[in-house]
């Protein structure tokens, strides 16, 4: 029987007042990157909690001693692009090692459905921790579309990091994919006719790149 993934929201109180920085529709270009960096950085402390050690020795100046080090899987973050991006260095700075793979979906206005438009990802994913990070998760098509897509490339051990996630988001993720664990800085109220996050931080892509 598969595990079953968990939600959770990351409520430590950094995340959160960085998170009201970035709400605010007066948060320029330059500030709204480097905090939603920031946030990212400090999510993959808790994101990251599971992953597994070994025993490793080591010789300190004073003796030898045996002390744990990383274990096993190597971490992959796969930004949606392209408003993922944002978040791409912030966990970087934490997993310097990481690799990193990319997503590409567009949503269509009208119908506010994903559609794939590009896939680049390193080999064995099945051996491999996936972070997939994208700042919204609203009506959740692009995670459901981007799992998808790296379980068909055969990844298994997925999570899904966003910054502001709606309900409606939420439950669709986990009925397509029960399996991997999403974690959010903050789950909002719902979603709006337009599907847009409410309250949410706006168009994510569009603030981070300064475009309309």
């Amino acid at each position: 029987m598969a595990k079953l993934g968990k939600f959770e929201v990351l409520d430590h109180p950094l995340i959160q007042h960085k998170l009201t920085i970035i709400r605010n529709e007066n948060c320029g270009t330059r500030e709204f990157r480097q905090v939603v960096n920031e946030i990212a950085e400090l999510m993959a402390y808790e994101v990251s909690r599971d992953m597994p050690l070994e025993d490793y020795e080591v010789k300190t100046p004073i003796t030898k001693t045996v002390q744990k080090r990383l274990a096993g899987k190597k971490v992959v973050i796969v930004p949606i692009l392209r408003a993922g991006l944002g978040m791409v260095d912030g966990i970087l700075e934490l997993i310097p090692a990481a690799k990193v793979g990319h997503v590409g979906m567009y949503r269509d206005e009208k119908t506010l459905k994903p559609t794939e438009y590009f896939v680049k990802m390193p080999d064995n994913l099945a051996s491999r921790d996936i972070f997939i990070v994208d700042p919204m998760l609203a009506t959740g098509g692009s995670a459901i579309m981007a799992v998808d897509a790296l379980k068909k490339r055969g990844a298994v051990n997925i999570k899904f990091v966003c910054l502001v996630a709606a309900p409606e988001g939420v439950k669709a993720l986990r009925d397509a994919h029960p399996d991997i664990d999403v974690f959010a800085a903050s789950l909002d109220d719902h979603l709006d006719e337009n599907g847009y996050i409410v309250p949410g931080l706006g168009d994510a892509g569009d603030r981070l790149f300064g475009t309309k």
